[in-house]
C-alpha cells in the first residue's frame, strides 16, 4: 500500500431547507472526515491506501466504516468501541449565503484514540504518511496519538506529508502555533493556506511562508492560494501552477482534501513537481462543480479530460 491516514471521520447532518435550524424537520447525511476524504480522492487516482481511526460501536460508526471500505480504503487498524459514540456534526444553511456548522464531537471515539491504536507492522506496509492538523487539536491523546505515529513513520522510513488545516475552535493559538510547527519540523512536504502561513508566520507572501517552512526541515512546500492556484518551493525550485481553466464553484467544501489527492498521486506517479502541483489544482477545483465532500472527487480519466477538455468532444462514447 502507498498512503496511510489517521483521523476522524464523522456523520454530518444537513436540514434539506434554508433557514434557522430550529424550524428544520428534514435532514439529509453524508460522511465526512478530511483525511478520509484524501484517501478517498487517492483510491479514485489509483492509490492504494490505508487508514488509522476509533469509530463508535453504534449505527453511525458501522456506517462509516462501510461507507470507507467500500471506498476501496483498507480499515484493518481501524477499531469500534463500546466506551464512547461516533461524532456527529450540523451543517446549518442559516440563509443562502451564511452556513454554519455545529460540532459534536468532545468524549467521541476517535478523540480518545491513544498510542494503543498504532501497530508498528500495519505502518510498515506503507510508503508515505499523510497527516492533517485536524488530529492533534482532538485531545491531548489524539496529539500523543499523532506525534508517536510520525515518529515511527520515519523510523521505518515513510515520508511525512502534512497539511496543517488549522481549526482554532479545538484548541488554544498557543497550543496550535507550538504543535504545528513541531510537525512542520518533522515533515518532508507541507501543504499550508495563506491564513495558516500568517498564523504560524505572521506572514501574508505565499514565498516568505513557504521559506519559514523550508527553513524548519521540509524537502517541499506547497502554499495554497485558492483560486489563483499555489505556489511551491523547494530548496532548488520555485513556481506556480493553476488550474487548467476556471469553474463556477457549486461547494467549496472539500476543495484542500482534494487538492491533497491530486498532488499526492501525481507525486507518487513520478509528475515534475509543476505537473504535480498543477493536477493538485484541478482535483480541487473539480472537488467545488458537486455538492459534498467527496461527491466531486475526479478520477484519473476526469482530471485528464478536464485538462485536455479544449482538445477534445465532450461526447462520451
Amino acid at each position: 500500500m502507498d498512503v496511510l491516514s489517521i483521523g476522524e471521520t464523522m456523520i454530518a447532518f444537513s436540514p434539506n431547507e434554508v433557514g434557522p435550524m430550529r424550524y428544520a424537520r428534514d435532514f439529509s447525511t453524508h460522511i465526512a472526515g478530511a483525511e478520509t476524504n484524501t484517501l478517498i480522492g487517492l483510491e479514485k487516482l489509483g492509490v492504494r491506501t490505508g487508514w488509522i481511526s476509533q469509530l463508535g460501536n453504534d449505527e453511525l460508526g458501522h456506517r462509516i466504516l462501510s461507507f470507507v471500505r467500500g471506498e476501496g480504503i483498507n480499515v484493518d487498524s481501524v477499531k469500534l468501541t463500546d466506551e464512547a459514540r461516533t461524532g456527529i456534526f450540523l451543517k446549518e444553511k442559516a440563509r443562502y449565503d451564511q452556513t454554519h456548522v455545529h460540532y459534536y464531537r468532545n468524549d467521541s471515539a476517535a478523540s480518545i484514540m491513544s498510542k494503543d491504536n498504532i501497530d508498528k507492522s500495519y505502518i510498515s506496509q506503507f510508503k508515505y504518511l499523510y497527516i492533517t492538523g485536524i488530529t492533534p487539536a482532538l485531545s491531548e491523546n489524539c496529539k500523543e496519538a499523532v506525534l508517536y505515529l510520525i515518529n515511527v513513520a520515519k523510523e521505518l522510513g515513510l515520508k511525512v506529508i502534512f497539511d496543517p488545516n488549522l481549526r482554532l475552535k479545538l484548541w488554544s493559538e498557543e497550543e496550535a502555533r507550538e504543535t504545528l510547527l513541531n510537525i512542520i519540523s518533522l515533515s518532508d512536504i507541507v501543504l499550508p493556506g495563506i491564513s495558516e502561513g500568517e498564523f504560524l508566520f505572521n506572514e501574508k507572501s505565499e514565498d516568505k511562508i513557504a521559506q519559514h517552512i523550508v527553513d524548519l526541515g521540509p524537502s517541499t512546500v506547497i502554499v495554497k492560494l485558492g483560486e489563483k492556484g499555489a505556489y511551491y518551493q523547494t530548496r532548488n525550485e520555485s513556481g506556480y501552477a493553476k488550474a487548467s481553466k476556471e469553474i463556477e464553484v457549486v461547494d467549496p467544501v472539500g476543495a484542500g482534501d482534494g487538492f491533497a489527492a491530486g498532488y499526492i498521486a501525481g507525486f507518487i506517479n513520478g509528475l515534475s513537481l509543476h505537473d504535480a502541483v498543477e493536477q493538485a489544482c484541478n482535483a480541487g477545483a473539480l472537488v467545488t462543480t458537486v455538492k459534498g465532500d467527496v461527491e466531486g472527487l475526479p478520477s484519473e480519466n476526469e482530471l485528464e479530460q478536464f485538462k485536455n477538455q479544449d482538445k477534445t468532444d465532450d461526447v462520451i462514447r
